[in-house]
């Protein structure tokens, strides 16, 4: 608009009208649109501040890079949060400023806190690896900060940092190991173009397999379950994704794993290729005093599948075992234990078409069974967390991990192999409940700090827990073709000799005499080595059920 003002007046010139008129035009309105963007701005930036002193929030971004400057950026239209300084690691940059702030040296966060006022932490390192973002949580976590944390590179949607990127620090975030990348070849080779079936498929492994598989294109995904409402919440989420999976059929079958007829009737109407066997009841106590239905399920469930397995002419049977097979204290161990033998033992028949293995790995974050959650629900009801010991440790995996390495080891299978999942290093669980109370932006209640917020309390070890989980009954495992997966030697039984133990077991169970039917595991199970009962643990617990 500008150009055609000045050559009107300037050139062929208005009568009555000076020429300057088209000089002074141009200038004027850019001088107007330029006041306009820095009121614009005043108002959007400056007065929205002013609106929210009374109530700002100070924080400071760990990481000075490319990610913590747009983060430091997006926090510029943030009214009620205020910018003090940013940390990094990097001592060359220590004493800069990024648009007037001062980047500060990480070792300097505790005093700064408190000088600085700063009431939150925001890690901007997308790139860092797990271990060393880990580290840093750990050490943050001392002080009485919020910290928050933009997710890995790879999760940031084009590139663009934004505040809505940024997540509380969860527990996985702590025990997580730096991921290796799965071998997809091996994670499909049981898998796309195959029938599966999943036993087990609503729970915590059970539900991660099957959205694992069905991502990898099988025939048809058949999803077991013995719980309704289970089975019910996991097709309800793999129906929801249906659309991008058109070509794959996916068939819930309302089952007990222990119905001998249900489950052959099961296998023959699919004829499944791959099946992984996750189903199991696993919770120590309640299998610890549940005896004969824990055995019946997790051992004659595990039989009664790899039998009618057998005889479709499935190609791979997977069972999803535990660490708590290994060397026994507890009941729901020991059933494991049996479990494997028999995959084993049949392996070793040499009379099946099917390959069978066993995928042997600890605790699981965040499934039904796991203490997290359970520390999660204490934390929010304002404590105590209760656990049983200080001194206990267990070995910890992310969800999707394990289901992962049960794929990939299953494709490794020549059949009557026990694979090990590298577990990490074990986790004192005092030290997973100080961290859970610290993330939740509370401190620990003890005799260094009687103002604290939460109290932890011991209550004394289970009947049939141990101190301590192990992975492997033997020494000198042999590594195989994926850094997290090995394979362990182990002692076997024989065909003939273990059916006519499960025979003698299953006549004992039939008639409910579970003293008889323990006899057995005990000489199934060499290793099986019973805790005592804790009398007064369990009448506590009798008196919550009542």
């Amino acid at each position: 608009m500008s150009l055609p003002m000045l050559t009107i007046f300037m050139f062929l010139g208005i009568e009555g009208i000076p020429r300057t008129i088209g000089v002074l035009q141009p200038m004027v309105m850019l001088i107007g649109l330029a006041t306009a963007r820095v009121l614009i701005r005043y108002a959007l930036v400056d007065v929205l501040h002013l609106v929210h002193r009374g109530r700002q929030h100070r924080v400071a971004i760990y990481g000075a890079g490319r990610a913590g400057q747009q983060l430091g950026l997006a926090l510029r239209h943030e009214g009620h949060l205020v910018l003090a300084c940013y940390f990094d690691d990097d001592e060359s940059v220590v004493g800069d400023r990024i648009d007037g702030v001062r980047i500060c040296a990480a070792h300097d966060i505790g005093p700064l806190i408190g000088e600085l006022a700063i009431d939150e932490i925001l890690l901007a390192l997308p790139s860092v690896v797990r271990s060393r973002r880990a580290q840093i949580v750990e050490r943050l976590n001392k002080f009485p900060v919020r910290v928050r944390s933009l997710p890995s590179i790879g999760n940031i949607i084009d590139g663009e940092v934004s505040i809505k990127d940024l997540k509380d620090i969860r527990v996985e975030d702590l025990l997580g190991r730096d991921p290796v990348p799965p071998d997809e070849q091996l994670l499909g080779q049981a898998i796309t173009g195959k029938v599966v079936m999943v036993s087990g498929g609503g729970g915590s492994i059970g539900s991660e397999l099957c959205r694992q598989i069905a991502a990898r294109g099988p025939s048809c995904l058949v999803v077991a379950e013995q719980s309704e409402f289970a089975l019910y919440s996991i097709m309800s989420e793999l129906e929801e994704g249906a659309n991008d999976r058109e070509d794959v059929l996916i068939v819930p079958e309302l089952i007990d794993v222990a119905d001998a007829a249900a489950v052959r009737r099961v296998m023959q109407r699919h004829r499944p290729q791959t099946v992984f066997h996750a189903a199991a009841y696993k919770h120590v106590p309640l299998v610890e005093r549940n005896p004969i239905s824990g055995l019946r399920n997790n051992i004659f469930g595990t039989y009664h599948c790899s039998v009618e397995a057998s005889r479709v002419g499935a190609e791979r049977f997977i069972l999803v075992s535990t660490d708590k097979a290994v060397r026994p204290t507890n009941i729901m161990g020991a059933s494991k234990r049996v479990c494997e033998l028999i995959l084993q033992a049949k392996a070793d028949e040499g009379k099946d078409p099917t390959l069978f293995s066993i995928v042997r790995f600890g605790n699981v974050l965040s499934s039904s069974g796991s203490v997290v959650p359970r520390f999660q629900a204490q934390i929010n009801a304002g404590g105590p967390v209760t656990l049983t010991h200080r001194d206990v440790t267990r070995y910890f995996m992310t969800i999707p991990e394990a289901a992962q390495l049960v794929m990939q080891a299953g494709a490794m299978a020549n059949g009557g192999e026990v694979f090990v999942l590298d577990m990490g290093q074990p986790v004192r669980i005092i030290d997973l409940a100080r961290s859970m109370i610290q993330l939740s932006g509370c401190t620990v209640r003890d005799d260094n700090n009687l103002d604290g917020d939460i109290l932890i309390e011991e209550i004394g070890l289970r009947p049939g827990e141990k101190m301590y989980e192990e992975l492997l009954i033997g020494d000198n495992p042999e590594p195989t073709s994926h850094s997290r997966i090995m394979r362990a030697k182990e002692e076997r039984l024989g065909w003939s000799e273990l059916l006519g133990w499960l025979n003698e077991m299953e006549r004992a169970l039939d008639l409910g005499d579970a003293d008889s039917a323990m006899s057995v595991v005990r000489a199934v199970v060499p290793g099986y080595s019973p805790t005592d009962v804790d009398e007064d643990h369990v009448s506590q617990m009798q008196r919550k059920e009542k």
